[in-house]
């Protein structure tokens, strides 16, 4: 359901009316769309994140879980590929009908995915839970009523991960191109890189969560998104395009750091029974605050700064401030038997 709602939702977008035809309709229609899309990848992160991390073997759940995360640089490159492709063509034909085609073939991956989905059955975990005590009735309120720490604890570990990755890979094509008049394809391909070495990235940091604990993996990659939010900018503003694009692969990949870990350490916090409502609600929630709000905040503190981008650095700290305190907080959870 979930899948079909995501897919359905991209694909409309696609034949939405433009706003000299339908006039405010059609913006109203694109913010619904939005929304849609919205509700779901709220179910389809925890579901998918799930059936990697309850599939997998105890000593290899950060790895798992980490190759549902490495789906977002994957969607990163071929965004940013098909984008680039489409964008290439004359301003006429782009506005007319070339931003369509990216969302249209939105209808393609729908397709792929729902092909896999069917053919997963649930995982052992799970079932033996439900054979054993039927599921809450409303899992939402068994997760505030017994878990509201663990909810907060992983809202506060978003922040840095989900702001980090929107400044790093979104809002920084808009500062790049329009504040330091940089080609458009210069960002794009800097972005294009560090989503390929991210690819590998993320499983890795997985990987070595299984073996240090999620915990200390996660607090480097908030520390070390924290050491380099100055440098970040340091070098953008060089226009040097092998430090541009040095400056975002390094971003991403310390993104990756707490990215990689979190699919596991997120479902760790919770029971079997309510782990796909407690995990969700931790990511989701934290989402449009953290990663959400991101540009906006960073594009008005580029304007109080006067263009200066000192500010925006100083944000990603305090967001970083608070992934430390909410993952130092948090219990290790590696080597726990999600079994119970």
């Amino acid at each position: 359901t979930t899948l079909t709602i995501m897919g359905v939702a991209t694909f409309l977008i696609g034949v939405l009316p433009t706003y000299e035809t339908a006039g405010i309709v059609a913006p109203i229609l694109l913010v619904t769309l939005r929304c849609v899309q919205g509700l779901g990848v709220g179910g389809e992160w925890g579901g998918a994140v799930l059936m990697a991390v309850e599939h997998g073997h105890r000593s290899r759940r950060g790895l798992h879980g980490s190759w549902v995360q490495a789906g977002v640089p994957v969607g990163l490159l071929m965004a940013t590929a098909v984008f680039a492709i489409f964008s290439s063509l004359p301003e006429e034909q782009f506005l007319a009908w070339g931003w369509r085609v990216p969302f249209l073939l939105g209808i393609v991956l729908l397709g792929v995915g729902m092909f896999i989905r069917v053919r997963i059955m649930e995982s052992p975990i799970f079932a033996n839970a439900k054979s054993k005590q039927p599921a809450p009735y409303l899992p939402v309120m068994e997760v505030l009523r017994k878990h509201p720490g663990n909810v907060l604890l992983a809202m506060g570990a978003r922040f840095a991960e989900n702001a980090s990755f929107y400044i790093f890979s979104i809002w920084v094509i808009s500062y790049a191109t329009e504040t330091l008049q940089l080609p458009k394809n210069t960002v794009l391909t800097g972005i294009w890189i560090g989503a390929a070495v991210q690819f590998f990235a993320i499983p890795s940091f997985g990987l070595l969560s299984d073996r240090l604990g999620r915990r200390p993996v996660y607090l480097g990659g908030a520390l070390f998104t924290m050491l380099f939010a100055f440098p970040f900018f340091w070098l953008v503003n060089t226009e040097v395009n092998y430090l541009v694009w040095f400056a975002i692969i390094l971003g991403l990949v310390g993104h990756s750091a707490m990215y990689g870990p979190q699919a596991a350490f997120f479902s760790e916090l919770f029971g079997t029974n309510v782990r796909y409502t407690g995990a969700s609600l931790g990511y989701q929630v934290a989402s449009p605050l953290a990663g959400g709000l991101a540009p906006l905040i960073a594009t008005q503190l580029l304007i109080v700064g006067d263009g200066n981008p000192s500010l925006v650095a100083i944000y990603l700290i305090v967001t970083g401030i608070m992934t430390l305190v909410a993952v130092y907080l948090a219990s290790e959870t590696y080597q726990s038997d999600i079994h119970d």
